[in-house]
């Protein structure tokens, strides 16, 4: 499904991938974990072409992701869903309008914004809004739902939208234990129960080995770890976040050192 070869991509002559190589199958739940400045989001921006990598290869469903131009890149958009930290909803749509937008590739940005689509995309839309269990909110605005619920909203897009593969850029950052459980049960029912690909990247390494299949861990660009998720040793977890403990320490102790001179 998805094939990553030396991946490279630079920022200012730095490098936020190095080398990556990537392999992950139909129906997999793969948590992308690693310290702040890693790589995460930019490999998964990389899969659906929103950052242009700078050398290596792309390909998802056999299709070269940096030759795709115009309506074949459209295309490819389509079939690889994104969920966001911060939601990317319309505030003052409802629920319901909100989850409908998924259906853009298939009527036109026009029609559902004015929601004059059809009456099948907005069951469509109805259906997925109760399958994340905010069917009773559907004529609720956006801007007066939770966060949890918000995040629900936007999975109801996603599975509108009908994608093979489904990347989540640090979906439950900003949410409670509860609201994570209740999205990371939905993103992993994505594959499960439909087959589809699904890729989330966390902060929160109990969370990665309660719903993924697997865990790929990145430190400075470079895949440090691949594997299920218990047969990962304590001391691999302490060697993948100990240089940003020891930063954090070490940058703590300035303002000590210097009051002292």
């Amino acid at each position: 499904m998805i094939d990553v070869v030396e991946l490279r991509k630079t920022y200012d002559k730095s490098w936020a991938l190095n080398g990556v190589n990537l392999h992950v199958g139909p129906g997999e739940v793969v948590g992308l974990v690693g310290p702040s400045g890693a790589g995460k989001s930019t490999l998964l921006r990389s899969l659906n072409r929103f950052v242009v990598p700078t050398s290596g290869q792309v390909r998802v469903g056999g299709v070269d992701v940096a030759a795709l131009r115009g309506e074949a890149l459209r295309a490819h958009r389509t079939r690889v869903g994104m969920v966001y930290q911060r939601f990317h909803l319309v505030g003052r749509l409802t629920a319901l309008d909100n989850a409908v937008s998924g259906a853009v590739s298939r009527t036109s940005t026009l029609r559902t914004l004015v929601g004059a689509v059809p009456a099948a995309e907005r069951r469509r839309a109805f259906e997925a809004l109760d399958r994340v269990g905010m069917a009773s909110r559907w004529d609720q605005r956006a801007d007066t739902l939770s966060g949890g619920q918000l995040q629900r909203v936007a999975i109801a897009r996603t599975l509108v939208q009908d994608p093979v593969v489904v990347l989540a850029d640090e979906p439950v950052a900003s949410l409670d234990p509860g609201s994570s459980e209740r999205v990371l049960g939905l993103l992993a029912s994505l594959a499960r129960e439909d087959g589809r690909t699904v890729i989330v990247s966390l902060h929160q390494v109990e969370y990665a080995r309660r719903y993924c299949d697997r865990i790929v861990a990145l430190d400075n660009g470079v895949v440090s770890i691949d594997s299920a998720p218990y047969d990962i040793p304590d001391s691999d977890w302490d060697a993948l976040y100990r240089t940003v403990e020891s930063d954090e320490e070490d940058e703590a102790e300035v303002p000590e050192k210097a009051g002292a001179r």
